[in-house]
């Protein structure tokens, strides 16, 4: 099915409908096009496009379809559309007829591929913001097992300065963490709704556009119609920050695959990222490190062809754009497939302390240090340079290190030289002297260490009764979740008359999650509204605040609480019991006629009985935790 049949006389020549399809591999965004699709559906309902029967049989064929989606009983390779779009169309006349032909009423695929593009960009930034978090844990704590291990630093691959292991490891944390922060301004800049700019003029409907890109979870809507549709400045964000970020994944495959060579014997990988050879029994090969170092070239690729592609495309939309897509896909797949390779390498690793040692004590590392001492004597910097580069000579010349230099041998070049030279040539001495913030001394490096465990092995959050000033931050997370079909919408003037209902989640000031225990004039009660924030899942908040609210119903005398819900497992972790919905009346009469899914309900029922449970620590003050992320 094409999406423009109508201006034409005959259909596209088999050749060019291959070389114009996308379907191959934009179907990756059908559940983004579904997503977008249902908050247009009721976007256009409201502009008067959809009667409110139309628009809820539109929205739950459109759920259904991702279902089928979602279960694996789709094969679009078997399918004749030209894109994802119109495959999303087509399948949904097929069970409504004509009322999914109202769907693309006063939209265009132009819109509707960016707005897809960026809630697939998004999801994939959460992703990779999470991935890569774990990469700097695993490297803090490969840091924090062996900060008293000294090898040697290098500058133009010659041995240079001793350096703390950790400190090697911390390096590669902070480009890491640059790598998050790039992912996160990315994520701002994207997270905009292009959703009604239509073609590159705007529709002609009156379409809310800030509420509509609320209910898709966009900080807002575009502002210039012409730019939205043709803006790719998401895509070469995302595609700089993996081609950066393969690029320090890179230069961490290219210093290990050196440590673990024979010829530096630093550290020992584990069988579990190495191969062997097909015809030398002996060797083991690094090759997850050189594949990672390989695909780097690739996704460097994809960044400089859409630099390519984009710079001579006037305004607005052209067929030309239809090469972001595959690029895109590729390289943030294959940075985070590294990422997760990565992570498996540091885990692997074995340090070989002795090896580490032996190669810092060779190279005349110390000799900056004799120049430092000489300086402290009272010789000018220079002239010390140069006499601690005629010891050195010397010390080659008898292949001796410096520190194993006899003090009259010492003293043909500088009578300064005293027997206090030598515990400044000691290994240690060299590496604690750079104590300085930013040093290799074990002091900074501790510190560095345990800065970065604070930011990314710990979080401090509050969960506390809701304010009023917390309105703003619920009536988000609520939309949000009641656009991705997880809770019933709640309008503001109804959410602000329930707020003693609500308790929330606040990590460093700012709300990130929130629940609601409403109380039926039976004395039964429910927990609703639950929602966290994207950035802020997996760590716990949503537990803590159900069983904030279980204290409250406690507190209150209540005997029964209940949910009903997508996700038993959750709330069964949590002490509650399956339930029959039809013991129910208090939520049928009030919430559920209202419900579009009502004849078609999947959600389950869970009631946990407040007696059968014992005391649990009372939390109705606000109460603060540390959590382990």
């Amino acid at each position: 099915m094409a999406l423009w049949g109508g201006r034409f006389q005959s259909g596209s020549s088999d050749i060019f409908k291959a070389f114009n399809d996308s379907l191959p591999f934009d179907h990756v965004l059908v559940q983004q096009d579904i997503q977008g699709s249902i908050g247009w559906s009721k976007a256009i309902q409201k502009a008067g496009v959809l009667t409110v029967e139309e628009q809820q049989k539109m929205e739950q064929g459109l759920l259904d379809l991702a279902a089928k989606v979602e279960n694996g009983e789709v094969d679009f390779s078997e399918s004749s559309a030209e894109d994802i779009h119109s495959w999303v169309e087509s399948e949904l006349t097929l069970t409504l007829g004509d009322i999914a032909r109202k769907l693309h009423t006063g939209r265009s695929r132009n819109d509707q591929v960016s707005t897809d593009l960026r809630l697939w960009s998004r999801e994939q930034v959460d992703i990779l913001l999470k991935t890569l978090t774990m990469c700097v844990q695993e490297l803090l704590n490969l840091a924090d097992n062996n900060k008293h291990h000294i090898l040697p630093g290098y500058t133009h691959l010659q041995r240079a300065q001793p350096v703390r292991f950790a400190h090697w490891c911390m390096a590669y944390v902070e480009m890491l963490k640059r790598d998050i922060s790039r992912l996160e301004d990315a994520r701002v800049r994207l997270n905009q709704s292009p959703l009604g700019c239509a073609a590159l003029a705007g529709t002609t409907y009156d379409i809310d556009r800030y509420q509509l890109a609320e209910s898709l979870g966009f900080d807002g809507p575009c502002m210039n119609s012409l730019d939205a549709v043709s803006d790719r400045d998401y895509v070469l964000d995302l595609l700089f920050a993996a081609s950066t970020g393969m690029m320090h994944l890179s230069r961490f495959a290219e210093d290990l695959i050196f440590f673990n060579s024979g010829e530096a014997n630093f550290i020992t990988l584990g069988d579990q990222v190495t191969s062997g050879s097909s015809l030398m029994p002996q060797k083991k090969n690094p090759d997850a490190l050189e594949l990672m170092r390989g695909k780097t070239g690739r996704v460097f690729g994809s960044l400089q062809a859409l630099l390519v592609t984009l710079k001579g495309l006037p305004l607005a939309y052209n067929k030309d754009m239809q090469e972001d897509k595959q690029g895109l896909f590729d390289a943030l797949e294959q940075w985070s497939n590294c990422l997760i390779m990565m992570k498996e390498v540091v885990n692997s690793i074995e340090l070989n302390s002795a090896a580490c040692q032996k190669a810092a004590r060779e190279g005349y590392a110390n000799a900056t240090e004799l120049a430092d001492y000489l300086v402290s004597k009272g010789v000018p910097f220079r002239t010390a340079h140069e006499i601690t580069g005629a010891v050195v000579l010397y010390a080659i010349n008898q292949r001796l290190p410096l520190e194993n230099l006899r003090l009259d041998e010492f003293q043909q070049f500088s009578d300064l030289i005293e027997d206090d030279v030598y515990p400044i040539l000691e290994l240690e001495y060299l590496v604690n002297k750079r104590s300085i913030l930013g040093g290799t001394g074990i002091k900074p490096v501790e510190k560095v260490i345990e800065q970065n465990r604070h930011q990314f092995g710990s979080a401090k959050y509050v969960v506390r009764d809701a304010k009023l000033t917390d309105i703003r931050a619920i009536v988000k997370l609520v939309n949000y979740w009641s656009s991705r079909e997880e809770n019933l919408p709640r309008g503001e003037e109804d959410l602000i008359r329930s707020i003693r209902d609500f308790a929330v989640v606040e990590v460093n000031g700012q709300v990130c999650a929130c629940a609601a225990l409403y109380v039926y004039s039976t004395g039964l009660a429910e927990i609703r509204s639950l929602g966290v924030s994207v950035n802020h899942q997996g760590k716990g908040y949503g537990q803590q605040l159900c069983r904030y609210l279980l204290d409250r119903a406690k507190a209150m005398s209540l005997l029964k609480v209940f949910v009903l819900t997508r996700k038993p497992t959750f709330f069964e972790n949590l002490g509650f019991n399956p339930g029959d919905k039809d013991t129910l009346p208090e939520k049928v009469m009030k919430d559920c006629d209202l419900c579009p899914k009502q004849d078609n309900c999947d959600e389950e029922a869970l009631l946990y009985h407040l007696s059968d449970h014992h005391s649990m620590p009372q939390m109705l003050n606000a109460i603060e935790i540390n959590e382990v992320v």
